[in-house]
């Protein structure tokens, strides 16, 4: 672009190189700002599953969230294993399964619980925030969390598949 140009452009629109540089600085603030937040909203997490996806209850609002809290010591969540896996495996896209270990193992026996059990759906190895009930005192306990955020109650015992899906629908 010639230097003549340039000044056509400036003496018509009637920008100084003052105007130009105010306009310059202001684009970078708003710019970098867009981008303060958007990283501060990457940071924003209830917790982080296994496989390394950070998740916070209010990004899965508007779908069904399924937390099953489990221990290895604990028969019968072990036997509900299957029909977590099978119901995974089924569940519609506005479902979410996570499961939690009772007892706050490392990621590296979650990883170990994860192979020898078959678990095929994410299991929660950092829980930062909070959730919306308190952690259960009987196992197998399995928490449903409605689309708008409330509570739908606590299962417990045992879940199928079917029951599962009675109470995402």
């Amino acid at each position: 672009m010639s230097n003549s140009f340039k000044m056509f452009i400036f003496n018509t629109l009637n920008i100084t190189k003052a105007h130009l540089a105010t306009f310059l600085y202001v684009g970078i603030a708003l710019l970098s700002l867009i981008v303060g937040i958007w990283v501060y909203k990457l940071n924003q997490y209830d917790f982080i599953t296994l496989d390394d996806h950070k998740y916070s209850l209010a990004s899965l609002k508007g779908d069904y969230v399924v937390i099953n809290y489990f221990a290895e010591w604990c028969a019968p969540c072990l036997r509900e294993l299957p029909e977590l896996s099978a119901f995974n495996q089924s569940k519609g896209e506005n479902v979410h399964l996570f499961a939690i270990s009772y007892d706050n193992v490392s990621a590296e026996k979650l990883n170990a619980l994860k192979r020898k059990y078959n678990i095929d759906f994410p299991l929660i190895a950092e829980l930062k925030g909070e959730f919306p009930f308190e952690a259960p005192s009987y196992l197998p306990a399995t928490f449903v969390i409605r689309p708008d955020g409330s509570l739908a109650g606590q299962l417990l015992g045992e879940q199928t598949e079917e029951n599962l899906h009675e109470v995402t629908q």
